[in-house]
């Protein structure tokens, strides 16, 4: 074992010879001898030491314990206690300044150097691993620091996000109802041409043609703004469920003749109402956002001459339907993108559309808390299928 210094505190003289004498036998250097504990401190105070052999009882006011405490508090280095006691009472005491070894006595000196080498061993383990700690404990430190930086960095740029997200959402609001007032005036003077244009003029037909073309391009870009302000409300989370009494027969025919109205192709629906209330109670304008989508597309994307079914009705506190059409269909392997924003098939070709009607059609199902599902097939059209929860 390698030499080191130790401090020897033992009220016996004779008992502290014969230590000094067995350890400086294996090299150790004693650095002092003290029969009390205020004179351990002196010596300790002056030179540094590898260990302490304390005994327990000892002369002046502090016995081994206290002086032990003491030592364990100021200089942090490793105790050996020696003992003629191994009572329960004194053991107690002793275990509670975490000792590195306690040797009752007598004693020989193999297994005091024995002791003396598992509590140097000891000593040194517990200071790596305390070094060890503390480096974690400073590591952690510096990561809990810096996961705190990039939190706030994070609310940072999600405040920024947030605001600019506001800004969009004002932006594409007041920009599309300063649309609104214009598009309406020139919808009313392309209604009042079609309306001369049904007195003898020479230049009749034109009028009408172009009043006819006015009209339906006012009211598509009408149609593009009216999903621009309801994309808008929702990214801005300003849609709400507001149910009121509705007349069934009266709503549904007025959406036939919306889509019929600003439908270019001469397309038949054909309406089945089955068992359904007068008046039901829901959100009519998600309703007319539904139902006016998908008929409006099942028009548009269905050649003259073919036809659209549109069954509704009325079945356990839902409103149930079927949009069905002829149309080109949704190829299959873009049917999962059917509700996302601005998402056009490929086989549209030149059909004009914003690609917003039914991720409109989705929220507004969803919104109301509703179901809805499809089928399709390239080329030979597609079924809507709903069901939307009502009050009578």
């Amino acid at each position: 074992m390698f030499p080191l210094r130790i401090l020897i505190t033992e009220d016996d003289h004779v008992s502290a010879l014969l230590l000094k004498k067995a350890l400086e036998k294996n090299n150790h250097q004693i650095i002092g001898i003290s029969d009390s504990g205020e004179r351990a401190l002196e010596i300790l105070a002056e030179n540094p030491a590898d260990i302490v052999m304390m005994d327990i009882n000892l002369a002046g006011e502090l016995d081994g314990i206290k002086t032990t405490e003491i030592i364990n508090e100021k200089y942090d280095i490793p105790v050996v206690y020696l003992s003629a006691s191994s009572d329960a009472e004194t053991l107690t005491k002793v275990v509670g300044t975490n000792p590195s070894a306690y040797v009752i006595k007598p004693f020989n000196i193999r297994e005091l150097n024995m002791v003396i080498e598992l509590a140097i061993f000891k000593d040194r383990k517990e200071k790596e691993l305390q070094k060890l700690n503390n480096e974690l404990e400073e590591k952690v430190r510096q990561r809990t620091a810096d996961l705190h930086e990039a939190n706030k960095e994070l609310t940072r740029a999600l405040e920024k996000e947030r605001e600019i997200g506001e800004l969009k959402s004002r932006i594409v609001l007041n920009v599309s109802h300063g649309f609104k007032t214009p598009l309406t005036s020139i919808l009313s003077s392309a209604q009042l041409l079609q309306m001369y244009a049904e007195k003898d003029h020479p230049f009749k037909i034109k009028i009408a043609k172009h009043a006819q073309k006015i009209e339906n391009s006012v009211r598509s870009l009408n149609n593009l703004l009216t999903s621009v302000l309801f994309f808008g409300k929702a990214d801005a989370n300003k849609i709400d469920y507001k149910p009121k009494k509705m007349f069934t027969g009266a709503f549904i025919n007025e959406i036939i003749d919306v889509v019929k109205a600003g439908s270019e192709h001469d397309v038949k629906i054909n309406l089945m109402m089955g068992k359904i209330p007068k008046t039901i109670v829901s959100d009519v304008e998600l309703l007319y956002q539904i139902f006016e989508n998908l008929l409006s597309n099942a028009l548009k994307y269905s050649k003259d001459g073919q036809e659209v079914d549109f069954s509704i009705w009325a079945e356990e506190g839902h409103l149930k339907a079927i949009v069905k059409d002829r149309g080109i269909g949704i190829p299959k392997s873009e049917q999962d993108q059917l509700y996302d924003r601005f998402f056009r098939a490929k086989n549209v070709g030149i059909i004009e559309g914003s690609g917003l009607g039914l991720s409109i059609v989705k929220k507004s199902v969803d919104v109301l808390q509703g179901e809805i599902s499809f089928l399709s097939e390239q080329g030979k059209g597609t079924t809507f299928t709903l069901s939307i929860p009502i009050n009578n």
